[in-house]
């Protein structure tokens, strides 16, 4: 499933042609997603695109009023194309703005999802969230603090999204490894020092994957139809058996929360 970089690649490759257009219509040919598109999302009609944002691994297209959610799913692609194209398979749900072009919603597996959000605050899937990564109320205090007493592993604890949002299995395993933390260790007995390494371990290993344009998975391309980079510089994720590239002892496999999940046991303590 694309990650949060991932999703923020689409983000920015799609915002410079959204926001300050309008929604002419909405096609949806396929309703049938994770969840039914509602009705209400074909009948939208000549609305501004305020913005385009991202909350967790969700893009929201904020309209006059009220929002559009989209997530990719374990295969959703978004693309940005004339209005005279005519569809592939799988194209789902078409956009049409007032530039000539329409945001064209492709997903071969049908888990994604096109969501009409009146009130984002109330929405089941958005309460409880915890704090964006890459923003300042995510801190190695937050972490230390929301920690305590916890005896689930460390992995297990950054990767729930009520901790923080959007640290996938890829991100949460490089991340633990910049740290030097081992991604079994019980996450209540982790000090305040090691939290704060952490948290900025997650920043910069976001951060770069962002601006290598998101992690190559199998189903994922950028909103331009080409991979991300950044799997060229995974230091343990998938390379269970292979030298670890900081010491050269083996990397060791295991699963946290039905996970796999590679390590160090030299350099992650």
């Amino acid at each position: 499933m694309p990650e949060l970089p991932e999703v923020e690649t689409t983000r920015r490759g799609i915002e410079p042609h959204l926001t300050g257009r309008r929604l002419r219509s909405v096609t949806v040919r396929e309703p049938r997603l994770r969840w039914p598109v509602d009705e209400r999302v074909a009948a939208l009609r000549d609305r501004p695109v305020l913005a385009v944002r991202r909350r967790a691994k969700y893009l929201l297209l904020d309209l006059d009023g009220l929002h559009l959610g989209v997530h990719l799913g374990m295969s959703g692609t978004l693309r940005v194309v004339p209005e005279a194209a005519p569809p592939r398979k799988h194209d789902h749900v078409d956009l049409v703005l007032d530039s000539g072009q329409l945001l064209r919603f492709n997903d071969p597996r049908r888990f994604g999802a096109v969501l009409y959000l009146p009130d984002l605050e109330q929405h089941p899937l958005f309460t409880g969230l915890g704090p964006e990564p890459l923003d300042a109320a995510f801190t190695g205090e937050w972490l230390h603090r929301r920690s305590r007493g916890r005896k689930a592993s460390v992995k297990t604890f950054i990767m729930d999204n009520a901790t923080v949002v959007g640290v996938g299995n890829i991100y949460a395993q490089e991340s633990l490894f910049l740290a030097g933390i081992h991604p079994s260790r019980p996450a209540g007995r982790i000090s305040l020092g090691r939290y704060q390494l952490l948290a900025e371990a997650i920043r910069e290993v976001l951060a770069r994957a962002i601006e290598a344009g998101g992690t190559t998975l199998r189903d994922f391309t950028r909103v331009d139809g080409q991979p991300g980079y950044f799997a060229q510089e995974l230091r343990v994720y998938g390379r269970a058996g292979e030298p670890c590239r900081q010491c050269g002892t083996p990397l060791r496999g295991g699963r946290h929360g039905q996970r796999s999940t590679v390590y160090c046991p030299h350099c992650q303590r």
